[in-house]
């Protein structure tokens, strides 16, 4: 399937400045980074959020401008800021602090370019702890009833179970990482059969489960389980990302129907070359092309 043959996907949700402790900031938010790495591996997203009338906001519109990315969907806020998050790393691990009342917050679902009906979508948790973006995505799902990727991020405090939950029906696939699960499906059972009553109870056709630098789980509605782990040990500068590259891929392979093994391989892969550079975005091309040579990209 050639770049043109495939479905303009939708991405919905946050995009924010990362900023370190050494006072670096990097072009961030988990719904952005998919969409970035979208974008270089030739698929061209229509990415949907808001960012605030500020040197910020307007720095993101030019970036994405530089990577040749369609700009329709990004809204300008008068009165709210363009998103940040400031990290710091424990144990190695990073740890975000997420400021509220961010331009993403107030996605307005009356300010969006035309969509096309059955895209794929994509789009997190996060972005959704606000009324005004939460709506504008439910109106997406409604009218547009595309297939939809949840990618579960929860940062506390900005989630509730029930919320979650209810985000999962309607869903055709979800990712999110084992100790998510644990979280939304408590109990005693092992991790393999609360992520089985998940998929199963929520109509799903494929649960994946990441692992951290341990790899990664793929349940599929037929009952098929697959796993991956990374090859090799991974030189890392910083894990931030890891889990959107991985995410990426993922999208990807949807979108071009790869085999489910091949899928996860791929995605591992790319998100261990990732975890080599800091931050969640790469500005160059020239990082992508082996994986583009590599997976027959057009």
């Amino acid at each position: 399937m050639t770049a043109s043959q495939i479905p303009r996907p939708l991405i919905f949700g946050e995009v924010l400045f990362d900023c370190f402790p050494d006072g670096s900031v990097v072009l961030g938010g988990a719904p952005f980074n998919v969409a970035w790495h979208l974008q270089a591996f030739g698929v061209a997203p229509l990415f949907l959020s808001r960012v605030g009338d500020d040197p910020l906001g307007h720095l993101i519109r030019d970036t994405m401008h530089a990577w040749e990315m369609d700009t329709s969907g990004l809204q300008l806020d008068s009165a709210h800021p363009t998103g940040r998050v400031d990290i710091r790393f424990v144990d190695g691990e990073p740890a975000y602090e997420i400021v509220a009342g961010q331009a993403y917050d107030y996605i307005e679902a009356g300010a969006m370019p035309p969509l096309e009906r059955g895209a794929l979508l994509y789009h997190g948790s996060l972005a959704l702890r606000n009324a005004v973006s939460r709506q504008a995505l439910l109106e997406i799902r409604r009218l547009h009833a595309p297939g939809v990727l949840l990618d579960v991020n929860l940062r506390d405090p900005w989630w509730r179970c029930e919320d979650i939950l209810q985000l999962l029906q309607g869903c055709s696939w979800v990712k999110l990482n084992e100790h998510e699960l644990e979280l939304l499906v408590p109990g005693e059972d092992s991790a393999a059969e609360r992520a089985q009553r998940l998929l199963r109870e929520n109509g799903l056709q494929l649960l994946i489960i990441t692992h951290g630098s341990a790899g990664a789980a793929a349940i599929s509605e037929s009952g098929g389980e697959f796993r991956i782990a990374p090859q090799g040990q991974a030189q890392v500068t910083d894990t931030v990302g890891a889990g959107d590259a991985f995410t990426s891929v993922v999208l990807l392979g949807l979108l071009r129907d790869w085999p489910l093994q091949q899928l996860l391989q791929r995605a591992q892969q790319f998100a261990s070359a990732i975890v080599g550079v800091r931050g969640a975005t790469v500005n160059d091309a020239g990082f992508y092309r082996p994986f583009k040579e590599v997976w027959g990209l057009s």
